[in-house]
């Protein structure tokens, strides 16, 4: 159904990413989860769809498992967070951004990050960051996959052929 209504767009940075510092009770992705649903009530939105991408498909999944009545729905794009015993998501922690970005992208160019404008201190806090996020092993929580048959937020679930972080064959599982 077509709507004249505006939208609007909030990307949020994930505390301890991008220079912002990180509450030591911020320590997992369910955590955060919790975060941005108080974020939401806190700012009134309703009928919100969160789209999130890798780390932050992971964050979507974890807040539609809280059931706020303010998520409408959520679309997971390459989304981490189960572990694939066949299909293990690729451990990005020592990778430059270049790299990372030739192995997420069929064409990484549009979406490069250039080096030069974060500091190595930066790229230091945003690789401790996703470390405590991330899990063990990386980027995966053992419970999630059992979790996730909890969600009754309607999901869209998109994969990219090229993507070699999280393969084609870990987003069917």
């Amino acid at each position: 159904m077509a709507t004249d209504l505006p939208g609007q767009v909030i990307t949020p940075a994930h505390p301890g990413f991008g220079g912002t510092p990180r509450p030591d009770r911020l320590d997992s992705i369910a955590r955060l989860a919790v975060l941005y649903r108080n974020l939401l009530d806190r700012l009134g939105l309703d009928d919100v769809t969160v789209v999130g991408n890798s780390i932050g498909g992971w964050i979507a999944a974890e807040l539609a498992l809280l059931h706020s009545p303010r998520v409408s729905r959520i679309i997971l794009v390459n989304a981490v967070g189960i572990h694939v015993e066949d299909a293990p998501v690729t451990d990005i922690s020592g990778l430059t951004p270049d790299e990372l970005s030739r192995l997420s992208f069929h064409d990484p160019a549009p979406f490069r990050v250039d080096s030069a404008s974060l500091t190595e201190q930066q790229l230091a806090a945003n690789r401790k960051a996703l470390a405590v996020y991330g899990g063990q092993p990386p980027m995966t929580d053992p419970s999630l996959r059992d979790r996730l048959g909890g969600i009754t937020t309607p999901a869209l679930v998109l994969w990219g052929e090229s993507d070699e972080v999280v393969t084609p064959a870990y987003g069917r599982a």
